[in-house]
């Protein structure tokens, strides 16, 4: 079967619905993100009704990052192969039908499946929205497109939180699954009138050994991410899926630089902007989810407020990401990427210290600060380092670029809710341990879980004397994680100041171009 026609577009004007596509590929691009902060805040219900484990409730968060993350790379160049309008549309019709999936599984071990099918659509979706704007925009265009697209995709997680519990006040935990589906109707009927067909124009064969390394060394890299963040870092467990990624992966990369057709060339990583942007891109999004999965606990356990107050107060993160992201280009073009990459980073140090200094009864207007700050540097690094990251990859490899840009962010988010999860873990059961003094083994054993089973406790064993140690427990380690956070973005904003090039040594984008495409 031959693939679709690809329709030629102008590299001078680009495509001309370019800014229709634009919007589209924003609203698929929010789906998938949404996908994983919506779920964050529905879990009490899903605990309420389902009645999953510990381990259960992990891998219904979690296994849809875990697929997802591994097949990013083969399904961007599945869809660099026959056709990028086409991978998307796939992923979301995949996507819809798990979310509906989903809305109505009857058991945990159910929605964790439902979950990882999610997962499957969203990794043909998230890079093909990338790649189809760079098909369609040229390239004196392509960065303002690529910040409006990265405003987007860091407003998402917040947007996702605010529709959730919104929903949450009104219906069931699915209905936050639900939604996704007349979304995505939508978003296809609209792109199959609207959006070009484009593909590798040498259509290049595929690299099935490539891909099936990938997701093997992917898969075994976040699992060991998730799992280190559950069990601990130095269970054997743990250990025994690092150092199956670092095999795997290592092989992959072995095997990247000697095929005659590689899925994702490996001289890629010797480029700086490619390193360099996939390095900001992932220290960036691991301090971000790793905030969004603090914060909106501290919103409902510590502070007291429902899902959607919860949601809500988040609100500032999306609206700042929404209108400094454009503006990040500009930046960029005047005192180069380095800059708005290493200022990025900087300013989310500051937002860290400022969500530190939050306690029980801390005033909402010091949250929004912080999370304001946190917004301001993601709208101007996520630009930039996207930009970096395809620009350097050649046309024909745009889906692949994309997602390694998509990867990045995914093992960093893992990461980050992992790495901060467990500070935060550490540092509640260090604080809430002198008040557990005299409590019935069970009961202690209950109480050092976290601060959601000792409000539980506390409500069904008439323990109300463990509420206010459980809060103060909780803000200590959520303090530890907040300055954890802002030190990997002040070391990595130093190393990327010190290895990326200059504005003066940057290429231009024309004649980036140009060497690419040899």
């Amino acid at each position: 079967m031959n693939p679709p026609p690809v329709e030629v577009i102008d590299p001078q004007t680009g495509h001309p619905r370019k800014w229709q596509i634009l919007a589209i590929m924003c609203t698929c691009l929010i789906l998938v993100v949404a996908g994983v902060s919506s779920l964050n805040i529905a879990i009490p219900s899903i605990i309420d009704d389902l009645d999953p484990t510990s381990t259960q409730t992990l891998w219904i968060v979690d296994g849809y990052a875990l697929v997802f993350a591994g097949l990013l790379l083969p399904a961007g160049a599945l869809g660099d192969r026959y056709g990028r309008k086409g991978a998307l549309l796939g992923g979301l019709m995949i996507f819809a039908a798990a979310a509906l999936w989903s809305a109505w599984a009857g058991s945990p071990n159910e929605l964790i499946i439902a979950r990882g099918a999610m997962g499957v659509g969203a990794a043909f979706a998230m890079p093909a929205t990338l790649s189809i704007l760079v098909s369609v925009f040229p390239v004196h265009e392509r960065a303002k497109a690529i910040a409006v697209w990265s405003g987007f995709a860091g407003a998402g997680g917040a947007i996702g939180i605010i529709v959730g519990g919104s929903l949450l006040e009104k219906f069931w935990w699915g209905s936050v699954f639900f939604i996704n589906v007349p979304i995505a109707a939508l978003a296809a009927g609209l792109i199959i009138f609207l959006v070009p067909t484009s593909r590798d124009e040498h259509a290049t064969p595929l690299d099935p050994v490539g891909s099936l390394l990938s997701i093997a060394g992917l898969g075994a890299l976040v699992y060991a991410i998730i799992e280190g963040g559950e069990i601990g870092w130095l269970k054997g467990t743990t250990i025994g899926f690092f150092a199956a990624a670092v095999v795997l992966l290592a092989g992959w990369y072995r095997w990247e630089g000697s095929t005659k057709h590689p899925m994702l060339p490996t001289s890629l990583f010797k480029r700086v902007p490619f390193s360099m942007g996939s390095l900001t891109i992932t220290a960036g999004f691991a301090v971000m989810f790793g905030m969004f999965f603090l914060i909106t606990q501290y919103f409902q356990f510590v502070q007291g407020h429902g899902p959607l107050a919860a949601g809500v107060r988040n609100l500032p993160f999306a609206v700042t990401m929404v209108v400094v992201s454009p503006r990040s280009p500009a930046i960029a073009a005047k005192y180069g990427k380095r800059v708005a990459m290493t200022a990025g980073l900087s300013i989310q140090v500051l937002g860290f210290i400022v969500l530190s200094q939050l306690d029980v009864d801390t005033p909402y207007i010091w949250a929004a600060i912080g999370i304001m700050l946190l917004a301001a540097g993601m709208a101007l690094l996520m630009p930039a380092a996207s930009e970096a990251i395809v620009s350097s990859v050649p046309p024909s490899k745009a889906g692949v670029g994309s997602a390694v840009n998509d990867t990045t962010r995914e093992v960093g988010g893992a990461l980050g809710i992992a790495v901060m999860g467990s500070l935060l873990a550490s540092g509640y059961r260090s604080g809430i341990e002198d008040d557990l003094v005299g409590l019935p083994n069970e009961a202690v054993e209950v109480a050092t879980e976290g601060i959601g089973p000792t409000f539980r406790l506390a409500q069904e064993a008439n323990l109300p004397q463990l509420v206010q140690p459980a809060q103060d427990a909780f803000v200590s380690g959520m303090s530890t994680a907040f300055i954890a956070a802002g030190i990997v973005s002040a070391v990595t904003a130093a190393f990327i100041y010190w290895r990326y090039p200059s504005l003066a040594d940057e290429p231009g984008p024309v004649a980036e171009t140009a060497r690419l495409n040899g």
